[in-house]
């Protein structure tokens, strides 16, 4: 049985494993004021061309944005959110538990836009409601689309004239900016968003976030609200390590690129077998549209989640690959779609 569930499957790459290994015996600072930190920080800061940001590193995506978005909000304050996003529908109310609502807009192709928001804007108008004041994108989306650069350009500049936050989830950060569809750089994140986070767990990491708040509004006290909500971590070398590991060469892209090729082979054959797909997704997840005769018989062999009913015969799938996905494997799923 192999896996197309998700992108955290496997462990991490060997070079992580071997990098954790030499280091183990040394004795170091914690709470991420380790050597190994300090220089993982200092690589993201060069690769994002900015010295005047904040970096800091967490365990795992939902720790990262209930942290994030709870700190750099007030009790009254919102967050607008595409009604497929992450924290709305798959972090078990993490967000709303911090005190903070979250406005669910509707969207057709998982990303949001300036009109999506002004909806949000239009319909909270006094303080008989919550104030709508960050709102939150990820990149590439929970369906597999991506922003590009006009479309960031977009947003940032109306959440600036509306005195928003943008903040974006980048828990498959590589995958979108290595998609060949992609026209974003990493440094344009540090101009065009107030926070976001490069993810580690889901590109090569043991685990790990690395968040990059941008706007010194949002900068003081970070180091309290992480400690408060137990995410300072005494052996904080175990992320920084890895970080220096992913970044200190092309690493982390160069995942991410065969992560992006895995599902590429996989859209191409689906596309040519004539199946339709939920949404264009040039990321490592991507959504056929498959009849339920042939997921029933894929299942025997791979496993995956079946997203939604499409009607009575179909059903949209999701497959996911990673870093680590074997060609092989993807060729053989491709021979038995070929062949039900």
């Amino acid at each position: 049985m192999y896996s197309f569930k998700n992108d955290y499957s496997e462990g991490a790459h060997p070079r992580i494993l071997d990098a954790l290994i030499e280091s183990n015996f040394e004795q170091i600072e914690g709470y991420g004021e380790d050597c190994y930190t300090q220089k993982a920080v200092e690589l993201l800061k060069q690769r994002i061309g900015r010295n005047d940001i904040d970096i800091h590193l967490l365990s795992g995506g939902t720790q990262t944005n209930l942290i994030a978005i709870s700190a750099f909000l007030r009790p009254h304050e919102a967050v607008i959110s595409a009604n497929t996003g992450h924290v709305l529908g798959h972090e078990t109310g993490a967000i709303e538990a911090t005190g903070h609502k979250i406005i669910s807009i509707e969207v057709s192709d998982g990303k949001l836009n300036d009109s999506h928001i002004k909806i949000a804007l239009d319909s909270h108008t006094d303080e008989h409601m919550v104030k709508p004041k960050l709102v939150y994108i990820s990149n590439p989306t929970e369906i597999g689309s991506i922003y590009n650069k006009i479309e960031l350009e977009q947003i940032s500049r109306f959440c600036r004239e509306n005195n928003l936050f943008l903040f974006m989830d980048g828990a498959r950060l590589g995958s979108a900016l290595c998609s060949e569809e992609n026209d974003l750089e990493l440094s344009d994140l540090g101009t065009m968003v107030d926070a976001f986070y490069i993810g580690g767990t889901k590109n090569g990491a043991l685990m790990g976030e690395a968040l990059v708040i941008c706007n010194d509004l949002l900068k003081k006290d970070f180091r309290f609200h992480m400690k408060q909500k137990g995410a300072l971590l005494a052996k904080g070398r175990l992320l920084g390590i890895q970080f220096l590991e992913l970044f200190r060469d092309n690493l982390y892209f160069e995942l991410a690129k065969h992560a992006n090729k895995m599902a590429g082979l996989l859209r191409d054959e689906l596309e040519k077998a004539g199946f339709r797909f939920l949404v264009n997704s040039p990321s490592n997840q991507i959504f056929p549209i498959l009849p339920d005769r042939l997921i029933n018989k894929l299942q025997n062999n791979y496993s995956f989640y079946v997203w939604s009913k499409v009607d009575a015969d179909n059903s949209v799938v999701r497959l996911v690959t990673s870093w680590a996905t074997k060609e092989d494997a993807v060729l053989a799923f491709i021979e038995d779609m070929k062949n039900p």
